[in-house]
């Protein structure tokens, strides 16, 4: 449902809803007395299975930029996409793509020094989950020349250069109130200026789309204006039945065939493992003795909010909060649920949806770095099937 344990703890101190059961020490609510509620509704009554039927009329193609370790690519290779160029800057991400799709067209460049020109009138889809460090000044003129500097300039000008039919943005939810609103509305006024229909954007919740994972992401969907009059409504991605779990990313059942192979992780000082190994499943540094609360938290025992990212151990039965690009970071600790130490990198990549297969290139880092920053595959290829289905619609318009 998206929301917090607080809130849990709040509905049964007030009798918002009753658990119907108890097992094991735990509370459940049945589905029956939570059906009503928004995100269960649209699970239980969800079309995923009928979308997942959702096949290309025709090959379609697609340019990616910023393409890290292709969470994103992949997942809309799965939807049907065929890719003309992947371009990202960072070389062990590029070895990466390279070692997975040797046939990927991969263009290890500054994306400042490339012209996309040529490939005007040949691009279905143009993708990409451009950083957005530079926006601070944006929105204090308006328009395209205000992106000029910032990474989503490169986007919009390669949409200029290309144009292809659909345009797909994604960010962190941040981007919705990075300065006041004033950044989105630029970024609005340049897609409308480069002669596109900006679908209302949406925050995706990953746990919704068969990804064991509490990340959400900001996607931006633009259709270019002398297509989009004739076109239905634009249909996002319907959720999953349920929500997948730890247990379902580690072991042999719906989400994997097998459970999670072996591989290389960080490991914990030993003075750190003793403080982690007192953590329970699910929990965090409140759940430590107060003398070992305060010597581990030191200055930051003091301050306000609820830091339940610092000395957290994961549960099995729920899914992993946010992966970040290292796993034992003292502010965003991910503990395996019931080994002493942080998720290997497997583990990680298992999070984020991609195949066993998958392998990634680079120091141990590195790879930890390529899979944080990655979009889940299986939120991709949700969103790359809704992407299907509007341009079946955009051909059959043409027809």
């Amino acid at each position: 449902m998206g929301v917090s344990r607080a809130t849990v703890q709040k509905w049964l101190a007030n009798g918002t809803y009753i658990p119907d059961v108890a097992v094991g020490g735990k509370m459940f609510y049945s589905l029956d007395s939570l059906r009503h509620i928004s995100p269960i509704k649209d699970m239980l009554e969800s079309s995923w299975d009928e979308e997942l039927q959702t096949k290309p009329l025709r090959p379609y193609t697609s340019i990616e930029l910023f393409a890290g370790a292709g969470g994103l690519a992949l997942g809309m290779e799965k939807a049907g996409f065929s890719h003309l160029l992947l371009n990202e800057i960072d070389h062990d991400a590029c070895r990466t793509l390279l070692t997975n799709r040797p046939e990927w067209h991969v263009v290890e460049a500054d994306i400042h020094h490339l012209n996309f020109s040529k490939y005007r009138g040949e691009v279905d889809l143009l993708t990409g989950g451009f950083p957005c460090q530079a926006f601070s000044y944006a929105g204090k003129q308006g328009g395209f020349a205000d992106t000029r500097g910032t990474l989503f300039f490169e986007l919009a000008r390669a949409t200029q250069e290309i144009q292809p039919k659909v345009l797909l943005a994604e960010n962190v939810r941040g981007l919705l109130v990075h300065d006041s609103g004033r950044t989105l509305n630029t970024i609005r006024q340049t897609i409308s200026e480069l002669g596109y229909t900006l679908i209302e954007p949406e925050v995706l919740r990953a746990i919704m789309y068969q990804v064991p994972q509490k990340r959400e992401r900001l996607i931006l969907i633009a259709v270019r204006n002398d297509l989009v009059d004739a076109l239905p409504a634009f249909s996002w991605p319907k959720p999953y039945k349920r929500v997948m779990t730890l247990r379902d990313a580690f072991y042999a059942g719906e989400l994997y065939p097998t459970d999670v192979p072996p591989s290389e992780g960080q490991r914990y000082p030993e003075k750190k493992r003793a403080v982690m190994e007192l953590v329970p499943q699910g929990g965090c540094w409140k759940d430590l003795p107060e003398a070992i609360q305060r010597e581990y938290m030191g200055g930051s025992f003091h301050l306000e909010g609820g830091k339940t990212g610092m000395a957290r151990r994961l549960s099995l039965d729920e899914p992993s909060l946010t992966l970040t690009c290292a796993p034992a970071q003292k502010q965003t600790e991910r503990c395996h649920p019931t080994e002493t130490r942080p998720l290997s990198v497997r583990e990680y990549a298992r999070i984020q949806t991609f195949p066993d297969d998958w392998s990634f290139e680079g120091s141990l880092s590195a790879k930890y770095k390529q899979i944080g920053n990655a979009v889940p595959v299986n939120l991709a290829y949700a969103i790359g099937r809704s992407l299907v289905r509007l341009l079946n619609a955009i051909t059959n318009q043409q027809l």
